[in-house]
């Protein structure tokens, strides 16, 4: 075939490729995306398992804040000097009040249960089938009787704890509540998750 006898290509059946090629690659980029974020963990999947963070700066004396952890609600209230100086006066009243039981990290292992004595951080879960007891925080009230100082009553099937989450004798939980591990990240930021390192 001579050079003469070549028919030049067509400028709108190159139109037309180009035109066809970048409509298939962006349905190829459109299917894939989709397809390749599914393949990530979701937001919700990472926070399961991942370290969570709350200022606590708002926090009045008294108050509670929950916040979740791993599906769990991790609760943390801020002591009164009063809740403190009640949490010794119950002692004998509690099944593990020397936390001897691995319910908490070593550096919780105090009669707080705490890095700092004024603030609580507990999985509020009860140790007992896993309900989630109710924050009473009023000293004596009628149906919890004149020894109550203050803590955690489980409505399922009456167990008691105390503002350090400790358990008391003769209920149904076995166990202390179990404090999760934490550190302050700051003055005021309690991260919950990691032991990490004080700042």
């Amino acid at each position: 075939m001579a050079d003469d006898d070549i028919v030049p290509p067509d400028p709108r059946r190159r139109r037309l490729v180009v035109a066809t090629s970048a409509a298939g690659g962006l349905a190829v980029a459109a299917t894939a995306v989709p397809f390749l974020a599914s393949l990530t963990p979701s937001e919700r999947a990472k926070a399961v398992g991942a370290p969570v963070s709350a200022d606590v700066s708002t926090l009045g004396p008294g108050d509670m804040m929950t916040m979740p952890w791993r599906g769990q609600p991790v609760w943390i209230l801020h002591r009164t000097p009063r809740m403190l100086a009640g949490l010794e006066k119950i002692e004998s009243d509690l099944l593990d009040p020397a936390s001897e039981r691995p319910q908490q990290p070593e550096y919780c292992r105090n009669q707080y249960r705490s890095r700092k004595p004024e603030f609580l951080v507990a999985v509020g879960i009860c140790t007992h089938l896993g309900c989630v007891p109710t924050f009473r925080p009023h000293v004596a009230p009628p149906d919890l009787g004149p020894q109550w100082e203050g803590g955690y009553y489980c409505p399922c099937h009456g167990s008691r704890f105390d503002l350090a989450g400790r358990v008391y004798q003769h209920v149904p939980a076995p166990l202390n509540l179990v404090i999760p591990p934490y550190y302050y990240s700051g003055t005021s930021t309690v991260t919950v998750g990691l032991d990490g390192e004080e700042s």
